[in-house]
């Protein structure tokens, strides 16, 4: 049982990080009238988030180019979450932007009490 929802956790953090590139897409496409700015927000936008989580955070850290731990790690998913969430509150989101930011602190949460970060 403790097998399948560790398990369960890393599925949900995986759609967490689904999640956080989806809203960010989505904030940018909402932004303004001009079909030039949605299109290099809604495209742009998730490839700085890509970016940040190859170079910082992939895979927990072990895929990543210059793997974060400690404080520096809990800073980036912080900030890489809380972004996604921010994301859906500003493109009008939100119930969905607080929904996400608990999913996020209950699999971080349980994360630290299963020694996973």
């Amino acid at each position: 049982m403790h097998v399948l929802a560790k398990n369960a956790n890393a599925l949900l953090m995986f759609l967490l990080e689904l999640g956080v590139l989806a809203s960010v897409a989505y904030w940018g496409f909402t932004l303004g009238s001009n079909w030039g700015v949605k299109l290099l927000a809604g495209i742009a936008g998730p490839a700085l988030f890509i970016a940040a989580w190859a170079l910082f955070g992939a895979g927990g850290g072990a895929n990543a180019a210059f793997p974060l731990t400690g404080l520096a790690r809990a800073a980036l998913e912080i900030i890489w979450f809380g972004g996604g969430a921010l994301a859906l509150y500003a493109a009008g989101l939100r119930t969905q932007a607080f929904v996400f930011l608990a999913l996020f602190i209950v699999n971080a949460v349980l994360r630290l009490l299963w020694n996973e970060v």
